[in-house]
């Protein structure tokens, strides 16, 4: 097979073309809809993420063209490359659905059940994956790990009885940043994310480790029990930063910004990382050159804030005329 020749894979019975090497998930993702296998620890932009929450486990009816024969057991779709004429089963598949509601259980055995105190909630994956595969009832009969909150820096808290030990946090700071300090201790229901001594952890994009974790387990202290989510509206903008990329989100409540975050993709994972300058220190309007308002997909509880009635505002130039004129526009634009 040559290099750029693509493979078929067939996933509930929609038929794509990927390139050699592409795994299950990643083809899913090609596809889209409610076919895409869900993913708590798997994250596209960190090498070695995944295989960790099995929450994305899939069944492949047939292996491929030349072995037809079906796999014994549910895979994990982030981690098994396609070949060519495989046949996988996602939510067409009865095992596979009750495979998740179990894995869901596993994972909310000792996740507490705080979503109303909880900064995440309203863009929790782990509240969605609740709700769509949870039991509404538990079975389990001992009490639940708990742990100290503590802060690992100035700006992050740890809470670990929400972690899920997706490993998130520890490849990011593994890959974009020169010194990591923190990462699993322990092991079987003791393990905890955790600094050395409660080392702080502190470097120039340390703030990431916010962005991808996929639960409340680790949140901004600057926004902690300031507002919900879907009371704020989120906003698109970029700065010159010699550091980052410098593309945000500002999520507004009125015209006051109260968070700073990267933007996110449809699958909730980081299009770019930011630095904590720009996360942290970068909460005026006056500091950002304004794009319109974020997009959110109608299904997510934030769009209940109909902030896209907003008239988009055009990308703000140098003039400094012309960066007041739009920033007095944005300011009327964004006032509840």
């Amino acid at each position: 097979m040559a290099d750029n020749e693509k493979i078929k894979v067939t996933i509930d019975g929609i038929p794509v073309e990927v390139v050699p090497g592409t795994t299950i998930l990643n083809a899913a993702r090609q596809i889209g809809g409610d076919i895409v296998p869900p993913a708590m620890c798997y994250y596209s932009k960190l090498e070695g993420s995944g295989g960790k929450c099995r929450t994305c486990l899939v069944k492949v009816s047939k292996g491929s063209d030349k072995d037809p024969r079906p796999m014994p057991k549910l895979v994990a779709s982030c981690r098994t490359t396609v070949m060519d004429g495989m046949e996988v089963q996602n939510i067409t598949s009865a095992d596979v659905l009750e495979a998740r509601k179990g894995v869901v259980e596993f994972l909310l055995i000792n996740h507490p059940l705080d979503c109303p105190v909880c900064d995440q909630a309203g863009e929790c994956h782990l509240q969605d994956l609740g709700y769509e595969h949870g039991l509404a009832t538990t079975r389990y009969e001992f009490e639940r790990r708990t742990f100290e909150r503590i802060d690992i820096g100035d700006k992050i808290q740890l809470h670990m009885n929400r972690c899920i030990l997706c490993y998130r946090c520890v490849f990011v700071a593994d890959q974009i940043t020169n010194k990591r300090v923190h990462g699993i201790l322990g092991r079987g229901d003791a393990a905890e994310i955790s600094t050395y001594i409660e080392k702080a952890i502190d470097n120039d994009f340390s703030g990431n480790v916010i962005d991808v974790c996929p639960v409340g387990a680790l949140t901004d202290k600057t926004f902690r029990f300031k507002n919900r989510v879907w009371f704020t509206k989120p906003v698109e903008a970029h700065r010159d930063c010699p550091t980052c990329s410098g593309k945000v989100t500002l999520w507004y409540k009125g015209n006051d910004v109260l968070r700073v975050t990267a933007r996110k993709d449809v699958y909730g994972e980081v299009e770019d990382f930011i630095c904590n300058t720009c996360r942290f220190d970068k909460k005026q309007t006056s500091d950002w050159v304004i794009e319109g308002p974020r997009h959110v997909a109608h299904t997510s509880v934030i769009a209940a804030n109909h902030y896209e009635t907003l008239q988009p505002l055009p990308v703000i130039n140098e003039n400094p005329k012309l960066q007041e004129a739009n920033k007095q526009q944005f300011e009327r634009s964004v006032r509840l």
